[in-house]
């Protein structure tokens, strides 16, 4: 059974957007919108990775000093 509601459309600057109702609220800050034929869907986006977040970071531009071997002491935790 497939669970629908009207909705209003409405402008947000130059684009349309929808208020999502609460009982069709997806989690997260992100998702991912297609479209197939005529109909518009959207689902929740999936987990970012670590790794692809790092990806997406410039390049830091500043010299590090160099760093000798010092033997460890001891580390009581």
């Amino acid at each position: 059974m497939t669970t629908e509601r009207y909705v209003r459309l409405f402008r947000n600057g130059r684009n349309q957007a929808v208020r999502i109702p609460r009982e069709f609220e997806l989690p997260g800050e992100e998702a991912i919108l297609r479209k197939e034929g005529a109909r518009l869907v959207l689902e929740p986006a999936p987990p970012s990775s670590l790794l692809k977040r790092l990806a997406t970071l410039e390049p830091l531009e500043e010299e590090w000093p160099e760093f000798t071997d010092v033997p460890a002491g001891d580390v009581e935790l």
